[in-house]
C-alpha cells in the first residue's frame, strides 16, 4: 500500500483524526478499488462522495446520455452536460472534485459478455442500476468473483439499501429468489421519484463500502433498510440465505427476467409514419396513456384523449376505428394496446407509437421537451 502523501493529510484530515479510520484505514481506501454500475440517481452521490473519500480507484459504467429531465436527481451533471455520455461526464466531475484518485470509465451497458472482465479485480460493487436484470446480473457477476456488492434501490419516496456477498452473507438471489412480473415494477420515469432521495440512499450506500473496505461497523449484511422520506423513518429488515443451486454461470438476464420483447398482436409505428400517414388522410383516435401531471408537461399534436393505461380496459373505445396509443417511451401505450388486443378490439386496428414522446422528439419536433 501507498503511504499518504502530505496533500492526502491534508485533505482527509477529519478521517484521521477519527479513531475507527486513522492513517491505516485511510490508507487502506487509498488502495481500494470500487465499481460503479450507473452514474445517475443512485451513482451521483456514491461517487462524490467515495471521490471525496479517497478511493484510491473508481470504474464507472453507463451507456446512457444526460437529459435535462435527469438534473432534478442526477447532480454529478450540470446543464450544459445535456446530451454527454454520462460516464464521461462523471469522470471529469469526479477528477475535479479529487485529482488525486483514478478514475476510469466506460460508456457501454453491463452485459453477460462483460460484466466478468469489466468487475474483475475490485474489491466492492455499488449498485446505481434502475432495473432488475442488472441487479442480477451484478450478484451473479460478484457470487462467481466474490466480491461483495452494495444493492440500492429509490422510487416515489421511499428508498432501499443492502450489502450482498459479504463474507459468505446472503445474496440478492436470496432476497429476491425469482424475479417480479415485468408490468409490477414501475419505473421512476413512469412514477416519479423525489429529487433528495436519491440523495440520502446513495449517500447511505458510499456509508456501506467505506464500512465494508475499512472494516468497521455494522455494514447491512443479512439486513433490508427501508427508508420512507415522507415520514422520515427508516427500519430494517433481517434475511437469510436460502437453499438454491450456487450461481455457476451468467445467463440472459433479459429472458429471466421476462423483459425480452415478444412479438405484439398489434402494430408499432413511428412517429414519423404516422404524421405521414395523417398528412394522407388518415384519422386514427390518437390516446395518450399517461397520467394528467405528465400531460401538463407536453401533450403531443391532436390528441384525442388522456387515459392513463392501467384505466384504459375502463374506457368505451370504439371497436371499429383505428387507436394510435402513446406514452413517454412507449412502454405504457403498449401494454394498453396489448389489453386492447385482448378484450375484443380488432388488433389490426390498434397501434403502439414507437419510443413515444422521445421518439417525437427526435424525428418530428425537438421543441417537444423530453422528460
Amino acid at each position: 500500500m501507498e503511504d499518504l502523501t502530505p496533500e492526502d493529510r491534508a485533505r482527509y484530515a477529519r478521517h484521521l483524526t477519527l479513531p475507527q479510520i486513522g492513517e491505516a484505514g485511510q490508507v487502506q481506501l487509498k488502495a481500494s478499488k470500487v465499481f460503479c454500475v450507473g452514474a445517475g440517481g443512485l451513482g451521483s452521490p456514491a461517487l462524490l462522495y467515495l471521490a471525496a473519500a479517497g478511493i484510491g480507484h473508481l470504474t464507472i459504467i453507463d451507456d446512457d446520455t444526460i437529459e435535462r429531465s435527469n438534473l432534478q436527481r442526477q447532480i454529478l451533471h450540470a446543464d450544459d452536460d445535456v446530451g454527454a455520455s454520462k460516464a464521461n461526464s462523471a469522470m471529469k466531475r469526479l477528477r475535479d472534485l479529487n485529482p488525486a484518485i483514478s478514475v476510469n470509465f466506460h460508456s457501454v451497458r453491463l452485459t453477460s459478455e462483460n460484466a466478468m472482465e469489466l468487475l474483475s479485480g475490485h474489491d466492492i460493487v455499488v449498485d446505481g442500476t434502475d432495473n432488475i436484470p442488472t441487479r442480477y446480473l451484478v450478484n451473479d457477476a460478484c457470487e462467481l468473483l466474490d466480491i461483495p456488492w452494495v444493492y440500492g434501490s429509490i422510487y416515489r419516496f421511499e428508498g432501499q439499501v443492502s450489502v450482498f456477498n459479504m463474507d459468505g452473507g446472503p445474496t440478492y438471489r436470496d432476497l429476491f429468489p425469482t424475479p417480479p412480473p415485468p408490468e409490477s415494477v414501475p419505473s421512476c420515469e413512469d412514477g416519479g421519484v423525489l429529487g433528495v432521495l436519491p440523495g440520502v440512499i446513495g449517500s447511505i450506500q458510499a456509508t456501506e463500502v467505506i464500512k465494508v473496505l475499512i472494516g468497521i461497523g455494522e455494514p447491512l449484511r443479512g439486513k433490508l433498510l427501508i427508508y420512507d422520506a415522507l415520514d422520515m423513518s427508516m427500519r430494517t429488515l433481517s434475511f437469510s440465505a436460502i437453499e438454491r443451486e450456487p450461481v455457476t454461470k451468467l445467463i440472459d438476464y433479459e429472458g429471466f427476467c421476462g423483459v425480452k420483447p415478444m412479438t405484439m398482436p398489434f402494430a408499432e409505428i413511428s412517429p414519423t409514419q404516422y404524421r405521414t400517414r395523417r398528412e394522407q388522410g388518415w384519422d386514427p383516435l390518437f390516446i395518450d396513456t399517461r397520467n394528467d401531471i405528465e400531460a401538463s408537461i407536453v401533450t403531443l399534436p391532436d390528441t384525442n384523449l388522456l387515459i392513463p393505461h392501467e384505466d384504459i380496459l375502463m374506457a368505451d373505445l370504439p371497436k371499429d376505428r383505428d387507436i394510435v396509443l402513446y406514452c413517454r417511451t412507449g412502454g405504457r401505450s403498449a401494454m394498453a394496446a396489448y389489453a386492447l388486443s385482448q378484450t375484443g378490439h380488432d388488433p389490426s386496428k390498434l397501434f403502439n407509437l414507437g419510443g413515444g414522446i422521445h421518439a417525437w422528439h427526435s424525428e418530428i419536433d425537438s421543441s417537444i421537451p423530453k422528460y
